[in-house]
């Protein structure tokens, strides 16, 4: 379970972030320039209200300075909170989120929670039945490999937390085993992007020492989010 990856949410998706056309055969790329190296991940136009979002957040400077907040070794690593801007040594972080949800946009199996997704955290299901995802704050998935047993373990987790609708396909279950990932989240978080660039920071960041609440000990920060395709 991710339950500190949630946060708390509230209202609906605000009237105005118009999505783009989904046959546009352009993949949008946004460049996170971190104080680890960079990392440029493109958006998903099968997810274009996650899409739009992202790109209006990154354009209006909003990730510019925040921290990865959320830092889990063999898991993932978390960002999105504005607040931690300015956050000191021993501030709780990882709370805040702009105040709207994006409406659930999970589009598998084509794409699932490989090494290197890019996905929408999210308020758990008890208070989130629909899945809807915060308004910015991101996760971006390192995971590990995973043998048949631990599949067959987390096919039936699945099955009983999406009511048998999410099933391993043939191709997916060679990706866990041979790749990585992270399978006990797939039909429940919305994928909307990958890394294409900077994987190797991405695993940098994921092994940084971090306290008892997983925020790094020395800060990681985004230093500017750019689109840049």
């Amino acid at each position: 379970m991710i339950k500190r990856l949630i946060v708390i949410l509230f209202s609906l998706y605000p009237i105005g972030i118009l999505a783009q056309d989904m046959t546009d055969s352009l993949r949008h790329e946004v460049l996170l320039e971190t104080s680890m190296g960079n990392i440029r991940v493109a958006l998903y136009n099968e997810t274009p209200l996650h899409r739009d979002n992202f790109l209006r957040l990154v354009r209006s400077g909003y990730y510019d300075g925040i921290l990865f907040h959320r830092v889990i070794a063999n898991f993932m690593i978390q960002a999105g909170d504005s607040t931690t801007r300015h956050a000191k040594p021993g501030d709780s972080v990882g709370e805040y989120s702009p105040d709207y949800t994006i409406p659930a946009e999970i589009v598998y199996p084509r794409y699932f929670h490989k090494r290197g997704a890019l996905a929408a955290a999210r308020e758990g299901d008890e208070e989130n039945p629909t899945r809807a995802s915060s308004s910015a704050q991101f996760y971006i998935v390192v995971g590990k490999t995973f043998g048949e047993t631990d599949l067959n373990h987390y096919q039936q987790l699945l099955d009983e937390q999406t009511h048998g609708t999410t099933k391993f396909t043939k191709d997916i279950r060679n990706h866990y085993r041979k790749s990585g990932g992270t399978p006990h989240l797939d039909g429940q978080y919305t994928v909307f992007g990958e890394v294409v660039e900077g994987y190797d920071i991405v695993k940098k960041i994921d092994f940084v020492r971090t306290d008892d609440y997983d925020r790094p000990i020395d800060d990681v920060r985004i230093i500017k989010a750019t689109v840049v395709k």
